[in-house]
Parts: structure tokens; sequence; C-alpha cells
């Protein structure tokens, strides 16, 4: 995962920030779905590589839970994990149990976590559901 990961680093647009990330998320039926951030001059219209590499799997079919695991690279030595707005799509989108994967570039740290550990207080569609 390491040379994907860090070959996908080179597409990431990020010309604002100069904080490229990349993610790869594996289904459970083993087919990969890549994606970059890539940032505009309008924080808000660009997107994080989590949520691009995600909305690919739904994009091609993909449901809820199809999704085995991701993994986060960025070209620092620092953990690299999903941001709050990643987390909330993740929180939505996949099983709890899924596991995130932070990769630091040179791979020497991973560091896991479900996403129910970085979304310990989700706010989804049981919270919308009126109570009787």
């Amino acid at each position: 995962m390491k040379e994907k990961l860090q070959s996908l680093l080179k597409n990431s647009y990020s010309k604002y920030y100069h904080y490229p990330v990349a993610s790869v998320i594996v289904m459970k039926d083993g087919r990969e779905f890549s994606g970059v951030n890539v940032e505009t001059s309008s924080p808000a219209s660009g997107i994080c590589a989590e949520r691009n590499a995600l909305y690919s799997a739904i994009t091609n079919g993909y449901t809820k839970g199809d999704v085995k695991e991701i993994h986060v690279m960025s070209t620092t030595e620092n953990d690299c994990f999903p941001c709050f707005i990643c987390r909330h799509a993740l929180s939505d989108l996949c099983d709890k149990e899924v596991k995130v994967f932070s990769h630091t570039f040179s791979d020497s740290r991973i560091v896991m976590h479900t996403i129910e550990e970085l979304c310990p207080y989700p706010f989804g569609d049981d919270s919308m559901k009126e109570e009787k």
C-alpha cells in the first residue's frame, strides 16, 4: 500500500494549503478506489482524498456494507487521519467497524482506528428520527 499511496500523492492538487493527501479505499471484494485532495481558491469547493475515493466507490455501485478498510497518507511523518467533514461522510456511508489506517510518508508508522473510534458521537440517520 505504501508505494500506491506515495505514487498517488503526486496527483494531489494542493497549491493553496500545500498539504497533499492520498487515500485508497479497499472494498470487501478486493477492488480499490483511489482519491487525492483537490484544492480550489474557494476551500469549500475542493474535496479531500478520502471523500474523493469513497464517492468514486459509490459511483461504481458500492454501498455502505461493501467497504473493508481505508488508507490515508500525506507527505509528512505525522499521523494523517480524515478531517471532520470526511469523518462525517465515512460515518454515514461506511459501517462503524471499518478500519482507517494512517500511514506516514516513509510508512515507518501506521496507526489504525475504526470509524466508530474516530466518530464516537455521530450525527446520522438515527439522529433525525422522531421519538414517539
